[in-house]
Formats: C-alpha cells, structure tokens, sequence
C-alpha cells in the first residue's frame, strides 16, 4: 500500500527543541564572523553535516538548478566549493558565474543565505585543496565524467575501484578539471525561526562601503 504523502507531511513539525535566541542589534558589522559562529554553534548542536549547503545556478537558458555540494572554507574570499569543471553545475557557472548558496541547520532553527559572482580559483589551489582532502575524495575526482550518461553500474564500479587504488598509490595523483569556486556573495541573510512563527531575518547588502544590515519581515 503506497503511503499517504499528504496525511505524512500533515503529521510533521518543525523545531520540536529549544531555539537559540538571537539578537540582531548585537550582530558584527560584516556577516563571515556570524557565519562562523554560527557555524560553530550548529556544530556545537550535533547539527548533522552542517557544511553541506544547496548550490542554486542557472544555465544557458536561465533556467535554475540546485544541488547539495560541501563547503571548503569562508573567507575574506568567499565561501568555497569544489567540482569538476565539466560537470553541469562547472559548465552552468562558466556560462553564468552567479549562483546562491543555502545552508539550513534544523537543530538550531536557522538558516543562512548568500548569493553572489563567482569566481574560479587559480588551478594550483584547487589541487592542493583536493590533496589536503581524503583518500575518498581523491578517489571521487579521479573518476571523472560527473554529470556524463552512465552506461552500466558495472562500468562505474570498474572505474571507482581503479581510481581508489590510484588515489592510495599517488596521493598527489591530480585531477585537471577538479575546480575551486569562490562565491563572493553581494547578500547574506541569516534566519532564526521562532517557535511562534515569530522569525528574525538579518539581511546584509555589500555596497561600496563595505555593508549594510537590515531587517526583513518573516
């Protein structure tokens, strides 16, 4: 018998803990040191992978994609993200490097979002980012074709064995179309839910000057 998707979604709730509080007149004048302690705190938390985020792009066309991808890092920069420049999210953000970022931390009722251009690393970071990283993530880059038609499960076994004990006999093995991106966002908003639905938005915009912060309405 096939589950009742609307009765499901109806028998769920959100935020069944304790929120942090938050308060936005006390918020730094730039958003990377909130984000990093916010980002601690979700830690903290025992928040579950929270440095995976959604990458939002657009093609060609200007239709939008997403996915989830990991972050490598936030700095005076931008936050970081890696992929295969071949990939389709590689070939969207050559065609048009804007994007957004989203990262949702449940166990603490927040959000935080970020859109802005983005830039590519030069190629000696990107691998020595790669390198610093696991024996699986080499493994993964060294396999190649990402977002290509498989032909066969059989085949991307063969070829993620092969690339897995590459990846242990050459631990500095490279991967030339594995890319470092940085998003430099114009925007960064943080969203801390409120049990009454009482949500605080702190928006921040990049001007000339550096930044402005405002409120937004829930």
């Amino acid at each position: 018998m096939e589950p009742d998707l609307h009765e499901l979604l109806r028998s769920l709730r959100v935020w069944d803990t304790e929120l942090p509080s938050f308060d936005p007149g006390a918020a730094p004048d730039e958003p990377l040191p909130l984000f990093a302690r916010w980002f601690a705190e979700a830690v903290a938390a025992g928040q579950t992978e929270p440095h995976t985020m959604s990458l939002a792009t657009a093609d060609e066309d200007g239709l939008p994609d997403v996915r989830t991808v990991m972050l490598h890092g936030a700095d005076a920069t931008g936050w970081s993200f890696a992929s295969h420049a071949t990939s389709r999210k590689g070939r969207q953000l050559a065609a048009r490097p804007y994007a957004a970022l989203g990262f949702y931390w449940p166990a603490q009722g927040r959000q935080i979002r970020l859109r802005g251009p983005v830039t590519v690393a030069p190629p000696e970071q990107g691998q020595a980012d790669l390198h610093a990283r696991s024996t699986g993530a080499l493994a993964a880059a060294l396999v190649g074709h990402q977002s290509e038609v498989l032909p066969s499960e059989e085949e991307l076994t063969r070829a993620s064995d092969a690339a897995w004990d590459r990846a242990r006999r050459e631990p500095d093995a490279p991967a030339p179309t594995w890319t470092l991106y940085h998003l430099r966002p114009d925007e960064v908003e943080f969203f801390q839910g409120d049990a009454r639905r009482r949500h605080l938005r702190l928006d921040y915009r990049r001007t000339g000057d550096g930044w402005v912060k405002e409120l937004l309405w829930p």
